[in-house]
């Protein structure tokens, strides 16, 4: 899976997100999922990430595609 690029609308990357919620919330009940993709992601080290991402995050600011997996990945209570 691709996330679409910062410079595409917000509407386009809130669809991506909620097409990925429905397929996720109807793969089989397994003890464990793997999630895998290539996310554009940019998620700084905040307080607020320290849940899922602990103290993997790398950069220094966060972009849209940043928290957009972070916020599915909390709301699907997944961990990096």
């Amino acid at each position: 899976m691709h996330v679409p690029s910062e410079e595409k609308s917000d509407d386009l990357k809130d669809s991506f997100y909620e097409e990925k919620e429905h397929d996720f919330d109807h793969f089989p009940k397994y003890h464990m999922k793997i999630l895998l993709g290539d996310f554009n992601a940019k998620a700084e080290r905040e307080n607020i990430f320290r849940t899922t991402l602990g103290n993997k995050g790398q950069h220094r600011g966060s972009n849209d595609s940043g928290d957009g997996i972070v916020n599915f990945d909390t709301s699907k209570n997944l961990v990096v």
